[in-house]
């Protein structure tokens, strides 16, 4: 599975939500993720993509849409 597949579906276990045709929605705003969903994301992130993002230094603007979050994953590798 591709980084944007693995984030897609990452995304949908937390909020089940399909955001294929909707990169753009943000996912805090519209109540989808609150804090203890960004600390799920993020672990989620490092077990299945291997991403290691301290939550201390994360920054909300940065990954507060899927199409942020799918340009985080794949810029880490």
């Amino acid at each position: 599975m591709d980084k944007k597949a693995t984030v897609l579906s990452i995304l949908n276990d937390l909020t089940g939500e399909d955001f294929t045709n909707n990169l753009d929605e943000d996912l805090f705003d519209s109540g989808l993720l609150d804090s203890m969903d960004t600390v799920q994301l993020l672990l989620q992130l490092q077990a299945q993509l291997g991403m290691a993002v301290p939550v201390s230094e994360f920054d909300r603007s940065q990954w507060n849409t899927p199409a942020k979050i799918i340009k985080q994953a794949e810029d880490a590798a």
